[in-house]
């Protein structure tokens, strides 16, 4: 049996400020160490002072993720030494004797099953390590940016309730969509979202693989985690508690050190930050001024739109989408259509280009454009899928194109009919099997289309075939 355990480290990046001082969270893409001060540095006699939006943001998930909240905010210092952090330790929270998390006991649901969420704790992130010469086992030697040193983030621990890979993904995927719907992280950012992976499987001792920096690079340490445990224990081979890393070009998990365990981080209350009070008033407050989430919103699109379960789970999986598909509802009516096309072509389009919904160029008044040549017959639904890539990438309007391309849909009934005959005389053993088969019909209708570069008139041609086959 395999048991997984997350520990997602969410950056609070729609902040304007870091978790405990001014400076600005758009350090990305700044020089190293420009974007520091003596808070985040921790110099002697700084002292930090809470961004409030950060509580707010977190009390927000904390209810999102159906936790129960904890009556005042409790800061902690965890000790380590590991130049990422200036002061040697790292200001968060400790759920233990004396201290407290700022939410615990949550869930997500995922596929009809419940993913229990330990602890919520608000900390600040570390500076960032590069490792100039190769990778963290070959470097000759280690640089830090401490632009990152200080900015808030959201560690969310569930329990071991995860099973496998796919789960995971599921898990993390819907963990996105209500924090991107919060407006609480923009996961599209690097780094904003990290996982740490706890995997055990049945005879062996919990390892921590860290710093997993996306979805599928969690679903590929998993896999190979599993089978990395399953080989060695079926070797006889005792599988010890440790901390891995994860090699995202070789694709494997490598030991970095041995795991540490509570006593070695020498949890004491923080004393420049004391305890802060949580009423219920204030918690009401922040939760009737929350957005609408992931789930309320999927069964909105069902009952506003009349689309079906997976059509609406697949839009709000990511909000870019969903706000997609509901600006273009506003100009298109045909919301099953609408639907359609995003689902199963411009999103698979988006998929195969490894793009992100972002950094899509179509915009709503493209998209219903081209629906709406497409129901008056202009082009056919194999012109719109060719002309997807570039209303995505270039943001051309569909008229533009389909004029510069001379897609337009071929209705000439003289010239269709002329081509219909070639392809009959082409394909004598299909007409004939059209004749008992109509749904033959179908591969001459295939054959007259890739003749007429896909601009025959679909409809028009098979009703023609029919007439020339006395059907």
């Amino acid at each position: 049996m395999t048991k997984i355990g997350l520990e997602v480290h969410v950056h609070l990046n729609t902040l304007k400020t870091k978790l405990f001082c001014s400076c600005p969270t758009d350090y990305i893409g700044r020089d190293p160490n420009t974007v520091v001060c003596p808070v985040c540095l921790g110099l002697p006699g700084a002292i930090p002072v809470l961004n409030q939006e950060a509580l707010n943001k977190a009390i927000m998930v904390a209810i999102a993720l159906n936790c129960e909240i904890a009556p005042s905010l409790l800061f902690t210092r965890k000790h380590y030494f590991y130049p990422d952090m200036a002061k040697n330790y790292q200001i968060s929270q400790y759920d233990g004797p004396g201290s407290m998390a700022i939410a615990k006991s949550g869930k997500i649901i995922i596929n009809n099953k419940t993913i229990r969420i330990r602890r919520i704790n608000i900390e600040e992130d570390p500076a960032k390590t590069i490792y100039p010469t190769g990778s963290m086992l070959t470097s000759k030697y280690t640089l830090l940016d401490y632009n990152r040193s200080g900015i808030g983030l959201l560690e969310i621990v569930t329990e071991p309730d995860i099973e496998d890979h796919k789960e995971a993904k599921d898990f993390l995927e819907k963990l996105r969509s209500i924090l991107e719907h919060l407006d609480v992280c923009d996961c599209n950012m690097e780094g904003s979202m990290r996982a740490d992976v706890n995997i055990s499987i049945e005879g062996g001792e919990r390892v921590e693989v860290k710093n997993v920096g996306s979805i599928k690079d969690v679903e590929d340490a998993i896999k190979y985690e599993v089978a990395r445990q399953k080989a060695a224990v079926t070797q006889g081979i005792q599988i010890k508690r440790e901390t891995r890393h994860w090699d995202s070009e070789r694709k494997v998990t490598v030991p970095t050190r041995s795991k540490e365990s509570e006593e070695d981080y020498r949890y004491f209350p923080d004393p420049d930050l004391p305890p802060y009070p949580i009423n219920t008033e204030y918690i009401n407050k922040i939760s009737k001024e929350m957005p609408e989430l992931p789930d309320a919103r999927i069964k909105r699109f069902i009952e506003q739109y009349g689309i079906s379960f997976k059509e609406a789970n697949v839009l709000v999986m990511d909000k870019a989408l969903a706000d997609l598909f509901e600006n273009t509802a506003k100009l298109y009516k045909n919301y099953q259509k609408l639907a359609n096309l995003l689902v199963n072509d411009y999103l698979r389009w988006i998929n195969d280009k490894k793009l992100r919904i972002i950094d899509s160029k179509a915009s709503p008044n493209n998209i219903a454009d081209l629906l709406n040549m497409l129901d008056s017959g202009i082009v056919t639904i194999k012109i719109v899928k060719s002309i997807l890539p570039d209303l995505i990438l270039n943001g051309e309007s569909p008229k533009e194109i389909i004029s510069k391309s001379q897609l337009t849909a071929v209705k000439d009934q003289e010239y269709l009919e002329k081509v219909i005959s070639e392809v009959i005389e082409e394909e004598k053993d299909a007409a004939i099997a059209a004749k008992n088969d109509p749904k033959v019909i179908n591969y001459l209708v295939g054959k007259v289309m890739k003749k007429t570069g896909n601009r025959a008139d679909p409809q028009l041609t098979n009703n023609l075939i029919r007439k020339r086959l006395g059907l």
